[in-house]
């Protein structure tokens, strides 16, 4: 029974090192969307490049890290021979002892304070990505349709005509 309890403490340190790893992951991608909004404002392309290629390379290894933690997950399902479906940390909370409780505690709400964080920047920058895009948009329709007033006219007899006349626009900048 004790080489049960030391293997199941054992299980949560590893499982409270992996929770630091995702909070750290959050906080790293916490700092990519404000690196991604400066860049996308300064039109840095070069730059931007670059931290796409961070991030997809960081990407691949976190993967491995979310494989660790659902392999752990099994592996305390079995120990504390529940259903894998409860190893949650308010699952394990509700199993543990207090110093160990409080040690699950204090990550469970360091994560989700920056997990709702991450929302509001991922809001944010796909609101200012949206805006650049409709506004790009825009100047591309305003550019081509150059030639084009968009003034529809009706003669006597009813029937639309459009003005064939030229809008002209200097495009020197």
């Amino acid at each position: 029974m004790e080489a049960t309890t030391i293997e199941i403490e054992d299980k949560i340190d590893e499982l409270l090192f992996i929770l630091d790893g995702d909070i750290e992951h959050i906080q790293q991608s916490l700092l990519r969307l404000n690196e991604l909004r400066s860049l996308v404002i300064k039109r840095d392309d070069a730059a931007l490049c670059k931290l796409l290629e961070s991030i997809q390379a960081e990407s691949n290894s976190y993967k491995s890290h979310e494989l660790k933690r659902q392999s752990l997950r099994k592996e305390l399902a079995t120990s504390l021979d529940c259903n894998f479906e409860r190893v949650t940390l308010s699952g394990l909370e509700a199993m543990l002892p207090e110093e160990k409780k409080a040690q699950i505690n204090e990550r469970k709400v360091e994560l989700k304070l920056l997990t709702e964080q991450l929302k509001k920047e991922h809001l944010s920058t796909a609101m200012l990505l949206s805006d650049c895009a409709r506004f790009n948009s825009l100047l591309l329709k305003s550019v081509f349709d150059l030639g084009k007033t968009g003034m529809i006219y009706y003669n006597s007899n009813g029937a639309a005509k459009r003005q064939t006349d030229r809008a002209f626009v200097n495009l020197k900048f």
